[in-house]
């Protein structure tokens, strides 16, 4: 039987590669200002972007050094090297001190931008998670607490930012208020988030903030958190509402989107039909329960191979996990352990599903696994090793069955983000 494995990496890297800084950056800089570029950039790509901002502007342009200054707060693990812009490692997915100071920098340096200057603000996802500025009467125990319990709650991610962006004070539209003396705002951002919202994109710390503290306050009611008395009392005060249209902060800021799930989910798409696959197209703005989204494709591809086709399915978007046990994983690594389960007297049928920054879930170390593979030889191992995926899945616990079976998918920080990408291969 034919090894799918290195097609479906291929189909993997190609939808990374479509995505990184070093290919979509450079033609979106603006051209050089009076002043100074002053370069704040947040997410899993901040480092990347900082650098490939640093050979344009420093290389290509020929700006003085001292003309350049800026910092990237990006995940452990993420950073790369640079001359002029600071690069501060920290947490994700829980927000750690390294975040807390680097946002806090972050919005000094935006203060202090004046009516020469560029303010060129560098988005990708993780942002959210990076920068960590809570409002005044919260702690930074208190915030981490509600991102753990977000975390655990399965909602999805806008609903997520939804909360996050009124217990800050730079999430929501509130970073271009610190830095509105600028001569302009400029985000340029890679977007991680379904239809590519630009407030939900690290919480949208330079547009304006459709949502409210209500809003908020129902989400989590709905999800039933259990919060800290001092962030309840947080969601009812008005002064942290964030910023809405019409906001002064606005009036010289620009947004623009450099690469979105689409082109990556695409790239992968053309890759699959260039190797003589029929395509299912999903598209890139999947949500949902990860072992449910799992069992809706599963039949799909059952029903390819009953109909004899050749047939690739792929999809891109952002499922979750509803966590109920305490093991480890991520929604690719469930989302392929529910595919296992379902596929396994199906040896034709090959699956690969990874988070496109390299990490899905885990503790938040760069050798955390991107997601899982699956194919005849996972299966094989199942039946050999007695492994029930049924019982992993029940706590949670697939990248411990994936370790198992030698399935995980280990690419690395890949210094971009834009969602998942999902591909089934039916022979």
């Amino acid at each position: 039987m034919t090894d799918r494995r290195p097609l479906l990496r291929a189909i993997y890297d190609a939808a990374v590669a479509a995505a990184h800084p070093d290919v979509v950056l450079a033609q979106h800089l603006r051209p050089l200002p009076k002043g100074r570029v002053i370069c704040l950039a947040a997410g899993k790509g901040a480092g990347a972007m900082a650098a490939a901002a640093e050979h344009h502007y420093l290389d290509t342009l020929g700006l003085a050094p001292e003309r350049l200054v800026g910092i990237a707060t990006t995940r452990h693990g993420h950073g790369v090297p640079t001359r002029c812009i600071r690069v501060v490692e920290a947490g994700h997915p829980v927000p750690d001190e390294a975040g807390l100071k680097g946002a806090a920098d972050t919005l000094e340096l935006a203060r202090q931008a004046g009516p020469d200057d560029l303010l060129l603000v560098l988005l990708s996802g993780g942002g959210s998670a990076n920068w960590i500025a809570p409002v005044e009467g919260i702690s930074f125990a208190q915030k981490q607490a509600v991102n753990r319990a977000l975390l655990r709650s399965g909602a999805p991610i806008g609903e997520m930012n939804t909360v996050r962006k009124h217990l800050s004070r730079i999430k929501g539209g509130r970073l271009a208020r610190a830095g509105q003396n600028a001569a302009e705002i400029v985000t340029l951002a890679i977007s991680d988030v379904p239809h590519d919202d630009p407030s939900a994109i690290a919480s949208g710390p330079t547009v304006p903030d459709p949502t409210t503290l209500a809003d908020a306050r129902a989400l989590v009611a709905r999800y039933k958190l259990e919060l800290d008395d001092a962030v309840r009392r947080a969601l009812d005060d008005s002064n942290n509402e964030s910023c809405k249209p019409g906001d002064p902060a606005f009036a010289r800021a620009r947004f623009e989107l450099i690469a979105r799930p689409k082109q990556s989910l695409d790239a992968a798409v053309k890759l699959a039909k260039d190797a003589g696959y029929e395509v299912i197209d999903l598209g890139a703005d999947l949500e949902g329960e990860a072992r449910e989204v799992a069992a809706d494709h599963a039949r799909l591809a059952l029903k390819a191979r009953a109909q004899g086709k050749r047939m690739a399915i792929l999809s891109g978007g952002e499922l979750t996990v509803t966590v109920r046990g305490n093991g480890r994983g991520g929604p690719n690594q469930e989302y392929a352990l529910a595919l296992a389960d379902l596929l396994k007297d199906t040896p034709d049928i090959a699956a690969l599903a990874g988070d496109t920054d390299g990490a899905d879930g885990g503790g938040g170390k760069p050798t955390d696994p991107a997601g899982a593979l699956i194919d005849a030889t996972t299966f094989a191992k199942m039946t050999a090793q007695k492994l029930e995926p049924q019982a992993y899945l029940d706590n949670n616990d697939a990248t411990t069955f994936f370790e198992a079976t030698g399935d995980l998918l280990l690419p690395g920080p890949t210094l971009t983000n834009v969602n998942d990408v999902r591909v089934i291969l039916v022979d």
